[in-house]
């Protein structure tokens, strides 16, 4: 027997306006019963394959970064995506990328949660 996981929750002041700025990141949608206003939000798994991400109203966070995701672009490159990201509001907070392509940048969104953006499968076979 196993545990999976059924969804990462993140806590946030305003659930519906910070699950709406990872849905533009992750091309993912709101639950359709969710407004502003309410006291959580869903981004649902494509196809219901992988987790669900649950953004839950809390008056006071649980310490600095309550979740913290690594991602990777699904087309193009990291710069690329970093650049996307960036564009839709992520502020840059370190560079980790390495001379010979290894590494990762961090961003945070809008409300200071950071993430990472790793290269792409495509990068990583090409330095294989």
């Amino acid at each position: 027997m196993s545990a999976q996981i059924h969804c990462v929750t993140v806590e946030t002041g305003d659930p519906y306006a910070l699950a709406g700025w990872w849905a533009r990141v992750l091309d993912r949608r709101l639950a359709d019963d969710d407004h502003p206003g309410d006291p959580e939000a869903v981004l649902a798994a494509p196809g219901g394959h992988g987790p669900d991400l649950l953004f839950v109203r809390v008056d006071e966070r649980h310490g600095k970064g309550a979740f913290h995701l690594d991602l990777h672009p699904a087309e193009g490159t990291r710069d690329e995506e970093v650049a996307r990201l960036r564009g839709l509001g992520a502020t840059p907070v370190a560079d980790r990328r390495r001379p010979d392509g290894i590494g990762w940048v961090v961003l945070a969104d809008p409300e200071g949660n950071e993430f990472c953006v790793c290269r792409s499968p495509a990068e990583r076979a090409a330095s294989a």
